[in-house]
């Protein structure tokens, strides 16, 4: 080549890299808060057969960076909590520690914490976050990595107040309590070109508003229309929680080039009314094609909108509250690595269906069966709860896909997650007597009694995610209990 080119080609190829980069990402999230954990190298082949660009992992553990290393994919990682950046010498230190991995691992972004500054709205601990973010970010600084890789802190909706009455995103905007401390994060996340990330749970917020259904989707086939200043309009949940966002850091003089990524977006396939793979799949359907059109929304017409879809598998271990317990259920894969439903990560819309994953191997085909046992209702009622305190009885939650069960199966249930999470260990289906195992598969048309997966790997303890407090499992049990007096009588 002509050395007079040379440069002239440099040019062009550099041109050409930020045209890709202007484009909208589809991520992936992936946590580890389950009894039947995929090997972490099965995970990033899976992604990458699937063309995923993006991802994001809730810890920061050796193990799980290194199985990421070499394969492109840009890592989000998540430090688990503020508290673990102190001082600026406290995140040198730590960046020392990790610095290794940024390169080989490919990490775009770390998450200090998650939600420090939506929940509690303690000033101490928000200031205490805010002030970790920026020692944090510094010390990338230092090191040379601040072009590279950006920290922030992932918000949800509890941070703004908005009028769930006309759901205009116009008069949406952050609360009172943390306006001053949401100016300053702002001032950091826009000094050091950060993110500014938010979560978008859509089947929650439609409850919440007691709105259409179909507004959840952006296939746009809800009669439901909302106008807002400047001739905006919105048939679709996703883009008014969007621009709600946008509105609110707008009222704060945020610079409109401050990114607003959507760090989890998604829709739960049980444990709430609507959460089933049908309707996943029409999410996800209309959504993914919407976000790769680079369409925008009316605040932010031609932006692109990266998201991380929540998320890879489900998590039958996550402490939730109240009637979050589709928090369980976010996976578009189940745990044997078969996906749910057929989607097109890409966003084209076209046949390029989720891949299924190979060499997972399931254990043998036994349930945990109840012996219909009636002469102890107490010994019943505490051996469920036993059960349902360790494994995942969710499904039994109104709504969900097995919510329709007798109280027999209702009993059969839960004895058999237990034992499966417990790896069908048949001491652990002993319940004092009330259970056996049987090769019969209890399952009904509308509700899978599931057997399991082999353990892949050890279990270990799981950095990563503020976790949901889940009530009292008890109650659910008593509830299940008065259920069966109805048949026994």
């Amino acid at each position: 080549m002509d050395n007079k080119m040379i440069p002239l080609a440099i040019f062009l190829a550099s041109y050409l890299l930020q045209i890709n980069v202007i484009d909208a990402v589809i991520g992936i999230n992936w946590g580890r808060e389950n009894a039947q954990r995929l090997l972490p190298s099965n995970v990033v082949d899976l992604m990458l057969q699937n063309g995923i660009r993006a991802a994001r992992i809730f810890t920061t553990e050796d193990e799980l960076l290194e199985a990421f290393a070499g394969s492109q994919i840009n890592l989000t990682i998540n430090i688990p909590s503020y508290n673990t950046i102190k001082s600026l010498q406290e995140a040198i230190v730590w960046v020392q520690t990790k610095k290794e991995h940024f390169i080989v691992s490919n990490v775009r972004q770390i998450y200090l914490s998650d939600f420090a500054l939506s929940f509690s709205f303690n000033k101490t601990i928000i200031n205490d976050a805010i002030n970790g973010l920026r020692n944090l970010q510094e010390a990338i600084n230092l090191e040379g990595f601040g072009e590279r890789i950006k920290v922030t802190i992932p918000n949800h909706k509890g941070i703004l107040k908005m009028n769930n009455t006309s759901l205009r995103p116009s008069e949406a905007e952050f609360l009172d309590i943390i306006k001053p401390e949401m100016t300053t994060f702002i001032q950091i996340l826009e000094q050091n070109k950060a993110p500014f990330v938010v979560s978008i749970t859509t089947i929650g917020d439609i409850q919440e508003w007691g709105v259409d259904y179909n507004f959840a989707f952006t296939d746009n086939k809800s009669s439901l229309v909302i106008r807002d200043v400047n001739g905006a309009v919105y048939t679709n949940a996703f883009e008014v929680m969007y621009d709600s966002y946008v509105w609110a850091l707008k009222k704060l003089n945020a610079s409109p080039d401050l990114r607003v990524i959507v760090g989890q977006v998604g829709w739960p396939t049980d444990g709430f009314p609507g959460a089933n793979a049908t309707m996943a799949e029409r999410y996800f359907k209309s959504l993914l094609p919407f976000v790769s059109s680079n369409k925008g929304t009316p605040m932010c017409p031609g932006k692109p909108i990266d998201i991380y879809i929540q998320a890879l598998t489900d998590e039958n271990r996550i402490m939730y509250y109240g009637n979050g317990s589709f928090m369980r259920h976010w996976g578009i894969y189940m745990s044997n690595g078969k996906p749910k439903y057929n989607i097109d990560l890409s966003g084209r819309g076209g046949d390029n269906y989720l891949v299924e994953s190979k060499g997972i191997q399931r254990m043998p085909q036994r349930w945990c069966v109840y012996n219909e046992d009636r002469s102890n209702i107490k010994k019943l009622i505490n051996q469920m709860d036993k059960a349902c305190a360790l494994a995942d009885c969710t499904a039994l939650t109104p709504g969900g896909s097995c919510s329709h069960l007798d109280f027999l199966r209702n009993v059969t249930y839960v004895f058999n997650m237990y034992f499966q999470v417990m790896f069908q260990n048949e001491t652990e289906c002993d319940f004092e007597g009330l259970g056996r195992v049987s090769t019969v598969n209890p399952s009904t048309p509308e509700c899978i009694f599931p057997v399991e997966v082999v353990r892949p790997e050890p279990k270990t303890s799981s950095a990563g995610k503020v976790f949901f407090v889940r009530p009292n499992s008890a109650i659910f049990v008593i509830l299940l209990s008065i259920l069966g007096t109805l048949f026994w009588n």
